[in-house]
């Protein structure tokens, strides 16, 4: 399972600032996708430890093909 910033309708982002605004809190909406991970070379796996650290996140290889729940 992994989780990502979900892709709300405008409707759904109204209902979540109005309700930070009741709350005086920021909301941060998430949904989970059932993915299994892309198969990495040691060169490209390399690669995208070296992104990571470059950007400070944590990056997920997914074969595009293989996501579910999308």
């Amino acid at each position: 399972m992994l989780s990502s910033l979900s892709k709300l309708t405008a409707e759904d982002l109204a209902e979540i600032r109005k309700l930070e605004q009741e709350l005086g809190k920021t909301l941060l909406s998430f949904s989970g996708y059932d993915v299994i991970a892309g198969d990495l070379s040691d060169d490209e796996l390399v690669r995208v430890r070296e992104l990571e650290k470059k950007t400070g996140t944590a990056l997920v290889a997914v074969d595009p093909l293989k996501v579910k729940g999308e």
